[in-house]
């Protein structure tokens, strides 16, 4: 186990594009900075979307950029052993339930503001066995966390403090698939993860994922959640904004290091325009200070401005 750590753990199921570029230096930028390890870890839980091939260009992009880990790299596929010990000693303390909600019945139920991230009604929390019985029979049950109803209070390093109730979570799909908020709790606490940075369209499962670590008696990280990177629609970056990877961004002739520097001074880590060399990365993080993303605000960061500071001439869709 890792006395200290950051981490970056993304989902191979695509290419990087510049918002998860950017978050990943910015994790990278922290751990560095406070000469803790930095681990990289692939959410491939679900096996249908991930592949070796997206994870090796990731890793690929990330090397490119001159981000580094410690260690191997950690696959949640091969953990799910980890992730059901877990689930399992939390149902013997009475603190799981099964759902047998489909996601469109939990959409109408919830009747969540268009955007707002879609929190569990708890329509099967206290289903009578009778009823779990009758359901089960007609379709299999997720299994869901049974938060308690006083809030939660942490702060953050960019959107400071927070209070928010945890979410009845998904533990494990009604495949028998271990659900993300447990995986990523269990491994951060194995991977000795102290802080977590990462994009700010997370800290609504704050709140429950904090629970969850309480509950099962586990270390609790301190949290850092960079907004995004946004399109041309002020939505999250997709294709219709062309060229956002490292190999569309290289196609129209936009190098690696035009990206390294344009990414670091959005992060306040060097003036606009300013080279960043991928040898010398190393040394601009350990000149920083640990607290230095409070600086970089709550707005999301645009194309236009990743061009202003030294992208150039991005064609966008």
């Amino acid at each position: 186990m890792t006395p200290m750590a950051g981490r970056f753990a993304p989902s191979p199921t695509g290419d990087l594009h510049l918002g998860n570029l950017r978050t990943a230096l910015a994790a990278w930028f922290v751990a560095r900075s406070r000469r803790t390890a930095f681990v990289l870890r692939m959410e491939d839980l679900d096996r249908a979307t991930s592949s070796p091939a997206h994870e090796s260009a990731q890793q690929r992009d990330l090397a490119a950029l001159g981000i580094d880990w410690d260690g191997d790299v950690v696959r949640q596929s091969e953990r799910f052993d980890r992730y059901h010990a877990a689930i399992d000693e939390l149902t013997a303390r009475g603190l799981t339930y099964p759902c047998f909600c489909s996601r469109r019945e939990i959409r109408e139920a919830a009747a969540a503001p268009h955007g707002a991230p879609l929190v569990y009604p708890g329509t099967c929390r206290g289903l009578s066995d009778t009823t779990r019985r009758t359901r089960a029979a007609e379709r299999p049950a997720a299994l869901r966390f049974r938060a308690a109803a006083e809030p939660i209070e942490f702060a953050d390093g960019v959107a400071g403090r927070q209070v928010g109730r945890a979410d009845d979570v998904v533990l494990r799909r009604n495949d028998g698939v271990p659900a993300y908020n447990i995986a990523v709790v269990v491994d951060d606490a194995a991977q000795g993860v102290d802080h977590v940075v990462r994009a700010d369209d997370l800290l609504a499962s704050t709140p429950a994922q904090i629970a969850l670590h309480r509950a099962l008696g586990l270390p609790e990280p301190d949290y850092v959640h960079v907004p995004l990177v946004v399109g041309r629609s002020g939505e999250r970056l997709a294709k219709r904004d062309g060229a956002v990877t490292l190999t569309e961004l290289a196609a129209v002739g936009v190098g690696v290091d035009a990206v390294r520097g344009a990414l670091a001074a959005s992060l306040g880590a060097v003036p606009p325009g300013a080279p960043v060399p991928a040898d010398g990365l190393r040394s601009l993080a350990e000149t920083l200070s640990p607290v230095a993303l409070r600086s970089v605000g709550r707005s999301p960061v645009t194309l236009q401005r990743l061009a202003e500071l030294g992208l150039g001439n991005v064609r966008q869709g």
